[in-house]
């Protein structure tokens, strides 16, 4: 099979679509199949050209662990701010046709994944000038999470993305979801459509080994003494990771010294909130390690006591399920969990994890401090979580799955 994939995001950008994206094509290259990726040049979030490439207007060709990369030029922009980056995704968009046009053979199918919503239109256009099925991966709603998150306004403009939204589903030949609730709202919104399955994130366990706690790695940020509730990833819009901050100063007022927050990880929210956490003088509970290269994590997960998992108190949000919590799994790092929705059902089978109310920062300095003087709560949540993302969530199985849903969408099969 020769699979033609779209992605925005691609290693070595180290963003859950991009590590999805890498993770499921080398898999599905090495039960032999060719596989294209078409995507920007590294520069996310920052929108600055990683060391080592440049953004040229002619197409950039190497080669990563058997998948044919194809870089285009994008208008580069930082994971901030509205109108610059809607002109990123649509200069994607635009770049990306040419080069399918001129660049790439026919393919057998098309994949394209979202996030954003652009990129899909690429694999749209992509499949009709090729006359090649497209299977479209759907990880994020869009438009409504841009609303939700703030970052636009209901109006025309969204009522007309939505109509380019539906018309991009009943493009596709087959969907695959991330999470049941975007299957139901896909299916809410364009209901004929029966080709939707749910391939949910899961983890490479090969990449996240069980590690003892790396005591320079907490030197380093000042933590080594202390009761440490860690975040890593992306620190954006849709995270409300203020409540990091009330929580500090719950903290301070208590008397409470020995507990600190570290967060391990950038984006559009970074800058504002380290630089209140500086005019409130919570230095000394929360600490910024910024963003650290993708093969450090482990040793980031392996170094915190606790991983703390949070978005923003929104129905939108009940439909994700947070890659990182199959990573902190794997590693038998236990959970605090403040997402409502699906991920609830998977923390209480697991019993690897506490869920909490979202933005209650009351609820989650009261887990905090019961974590931090009863050990044996700690213990018991870890060893479980190993053995039930190698059951449920290994990334094998479901790129797997997910190639033969692909394959089920050619006529060769």
């Amino acid at each position: 099979m020769n699979i033609l994939f779209f992605t925005h995001y691609f290693p070595p950008e180290g963003n859950a679509p991009a590590s999805r994206t890498y993770e499921h094509c080398k898999r599905w290259v090495a039960e032999g199949h060719q596989v294209t990726v078409v995507t920007s040049v590294p520069n996310a979030p920052d929108g600055v050209v990683y060391k080592g490439w440049k953004n040229r207007w002619w197409p950039q060709r190497e080669e990563l662990d058997g998948i044919h990369v194809l870089r285009i030029w994008t208008y580069l922009a930082a994971n901030a701010g509205t109108l610059r980056r809607i002109l990123n995704y649509l200069s994607y968009m635009f770049s990306a046709i040419p080069v399918t046009i001129f660049f790439c053979r026919r393919p057998h199918v098309i994949v394209a994944t979202s996030p954003q919503f652009f990129c899909g239109w690429a694999g749209v256009f992509a499949s009709w000038l090729k006359w090649s099925p497209l299977v479209l991966e759907i990880r994020d709603i869009w438009p409504d999470s841009i609303v939700t998150v703030g970052a636009m306004k209901p109006g025309w403009t969204i009522r007309f993305l939505g109509f380019l939204e539906r018309l991009m589903y009943r493009s596709a030949r087959t969907i695959i979801a991330v999470t049941n609730g975007i299957r139901d709202d896909i299916q809410r919104k364009v209901p004929k459509h029966t080709k939707i399955k749910v391939i949910t994130n899961g983890v490479d366990l090969g990449r996240f080994p069980q590690l003892p706690p790396n005591p320079e790695f907490r030197s380093t940020w000042q933590v080594e003494n202390k009761f440490v509730c860690g975040y890593i990833g992306t620190v954006g819009m849709a995270h409300g990771l203020r409540v990091v901050l009330d929580a500090a100063r719950l903290l301070r007022e208590a008397g409470q010294h020995e507990v600190a927050f570290l967060i391990v990880g950038d984006g559009a929210e970074r800058a504002d909130l380290e630089k209140e956490c500086i005019t409130s003088g919570l230095e000394q509970w929360v600490k910024f390690a910024g963003r650290i290269p993708k093969e450090d994590v482990p040793t980031a997960l392996a170094s915190v006591d606790v991983l703390l998992v949070h978005l923003k108190k929104n129905r939108l949000f009940e439909a994700a399920i947070p890659s990182k919590i199959f990573e902190a799994m794997a590693m038998d790092k236990p959970l605090l969990v403040g997402v409502q929705g699906e991920v609830e059902d998977i923390i209480k089978r697991s019993q690897c994890g506490i869920l909490f109310e979202p933005e209650n920062a009351e609820a989650l300095v009261k887990i905090l401090k019961e974590l931090a003087d009863n050990p044996d709560l700690l213990i018991m949540m870890k060893n479980k979580g190993r053995e039930f993302v190698a059951q449920f969530y290994s990334r094998d199985s479901l790129a797997h799955e997910m190639l033969q849903w692909i394959l089920n969408s050619t006529s060769r099969v």
